[in-house]
């Protein structure tokens, strides 16, 4: 790419321009100096609280968050207890009112029994004659039993 008609000390010369100016690439170049020098252990330093004050948000909040579910743990927990209890105590009860019932259906049976007994008492005309069956109203009985009473009365004042 030379000229057919350089010389010696022309493609020298070239030459050694070429070198000299591939030697100046390599070289620093004048620095420019900023008005405002940046601190950058500063800049590093607040990146680092940064992320240390977001970790211990992010651990206060997780610990938070545990405290939280172990509230709520022992609050089901609490519940559970507690509704265990009232259905045992429902239990109770009910085996209770069962037993309630039971009893008063029998003491029913048995008044039932005991009215009807006296109702129909027996009546003997005579004493080791035949027997025979009447009912008896209950609110005559009482009248013949004042009667007597009175009855009785009158023979001891007389």
């Amino acid at each position: 790419m030379q000229p057919k008609n350089s010389t010696f000390a022309e493609r020298q010369a070239l030459a050694a321009a070429a070198k000299k100016a591939l030697l100046e690439k390599f070289k620093p170049k004048p620095m420019v100096q900023a008005e405002v020098l940046i601190d950058h252990e500063a800049e590093r330093r607040a990146r680092m609280e940064e992320i240390r004050a977001q970790r211990e948000a992010e651990k206060l909040e997780r610990q938070r968050a545990r405290e939280e579910a172990a509230a709520a743990a022992e609050q089901a927990r609490l519940e559970a207890l507690a509704a265990a209890e009232q259905a045992r105590l429902d239990a109770e009860l009910s085996v209770d009112a069962m037993k309630r019932a039971e009893r008063k259906a029998r003491k029913k049976e048995i008044k039932e029994a005991a009215k009807a007994k006296k109702e129909t008492r027996t009546v003997s005309s005579k004493p080791g004659g035949p027997r025979e069956e009447r009912v008896v109203d209950p609110f005559e009985e009482h009248r013949r039993y004042i009667a007597s009473l009175e009855r009785g009365r009158e023979r001891r004042r007389a």
